[in-house]
């Protein structure tokens, strides 16, 4: 299917552009030419795999903005953008033109007071008054309890603007993801920082999300957990529950990568008012018999071991597509920002990869979309919760 690199409508735009050119330098150069067609943006989003993560990567796209064009962006588990998706590589994705108002905080060093890094990172809000608002958040990978983030966020944010985003990656490797943040003169290479990114905007902005699980099996009760590691099932040691769930034993831990995959094709699913919220299994643990997470998993929480297929997984990201274009009151799309679950990508193969992103431009056609494969998904419509896993979440711009 043909895809759609760049829009314009009524005086707003939307491009992405694409490189996987080795030199940094030549990479953000060819990525931006293509995403800013001789425009001047109100944002530019920089997506990398590690590596590319050097001052020089900006050299090209600094050369190319107006003085208060706002850059941010990540490292990543993949680049979506340009037409295409990489898994070394850059993506560059920009707004401008008439009706759009960005503003940002960086919040530093936030590993043991995420809460209070999610209030300041929101805190950029209070300078975007327009009718139509949503926060944007761009997180480490790594932090551990993300959703302290998002509850913080949702503290300023309050139930009215709609928050959305993903956390940094490193291609599952768990080691080190980085955070951009800058404009014309300078970029700064970050750690352990969340970036918000209040967007204000004279049209609508609608938010998708959906995940393509399915429940297996009885329900559970979540007997014993803290924060994001799961002591007990049904009472039982939750290691043990999840194997014999699988038909597995211990011989599986044994072999790390073999583990992860069985987790990564049988996630559990927490019950919530909308369906299941989405909760990786990271790894399990033989001494206590635990499983860890990498988000929070309430004690008392219902919960399920999840299964799907490709064809379901697919056709999430096409249904989060549509979501996101129907809450725009019928006003026509100019781009979508795509935020998708790395592990989602393993579950669903690299076979999968080009449907997926096929559904997506079939679910709103002729509109370019970028973005990138994180380490955990932001979007809050309604409630209060909003940290997510092996879901998608897009951000549709009217």
């Amino acid at each position: 299917m043909d895809r759609v690199f760049s829009s314009d409508l009524d005086g707003r735009w939307f491009g992405t552009g694409h490189s996987t050119l080795t030199d940094p330098a030549a990479a953000g150069n060819e990525a931006a030419a293509a995403a800013f067609e001789g425009r001047t943006p109100v944002v530019v989003f920089v997506f990398c795999s590690v590596g590319y993560h050097v001052p020089e990567l900006f050299d090209g796209i600094r050369a190319r903005v107006g003085a208060d064009t706002v850059i941010v962006g990540c490292t990543t588990s993949g680049q979506i953008g340009g037409g295409a998706v990489s898994r070394d590589g850059v993506s560059v994705t920009a707004w401008g033109g008439d009706g759009f108002t960005v503003r940002t905080h960086v919040s530093r060093n936030v590993s043991g007071r995420l809460r209070d890094a999610g209030v300041e990172a929101a805190s950029c809000l209070g300078a975007v008054d327009q009718s139509h608002r949503a926060l944007m958040m761009l997180c480490d990978g790594l932090t551990g309890n993300q959703h302290e983030i998002v509850r913080g966020a949702f503290s300023v944010a309050g139930a009215v603007v709609p928050l959305v985003g993903g956390c940094a990656g490193d291609h599952l490797t768990y080691v080190r993801t980085y955070q951009f943040h800058g404009d014309r003169d300078g970029v700064e290479i970050l750690s352990d920082a969340v970036i918000g990114v209040a967007v204000g905007s004279d049209a609508p902005l609608g938010v998708g999300i959906a995940h393509g699980w399915r429940k297996q099996g009885e329900a559970m009760i979540v007997t014993s957990s803290r924060e994001g590691r799961i002591h007990e099932l049904d009472g039982e040691p939750a290691l043990d529950v999840f194997l014999r769930r699988l038909g597995a034993d211990d011989t599986l831990l044994d072999d790390e990568e073999a583990f992860r995959q069985a987790a990564f094709l049988h996630p559990l699913g927490l019950s919530r008012r909308s369906g299941e919220d989405i909760r990786v299994i990271h790894s399990g643990n033989r001494a206590d018999r635990s499983l860890v997470c990498l988000a929070d998993v309430p004690q008392g929480a219902l919960a399920w071991v999840m299964e799907s297929d490709t064809g379901a997984l697919v056709e999430a990201a096409g249904q989060a597509a549509e979501q996101a274009a129907g809450a725009l009151g019928g006003r026509q799309a100019i781009g979508t920002m795509v935020f998708d679950c790395a592990a989602r990508r393993i579950a669903i193969g690299e076979d999968g990869v080009g449907p997926e992103h096929d559904i997506i431009a079939k679910a709103i056609p002729n509109v370019p979309f970028g973005g990138f494969y994180s380490t955990g998904e932001i979007a809050r419509v309604r409630g209060a919760l909003g940290m997510h896993h092996f879901t998608v979440v897009t951000l549709a711009l009217a």
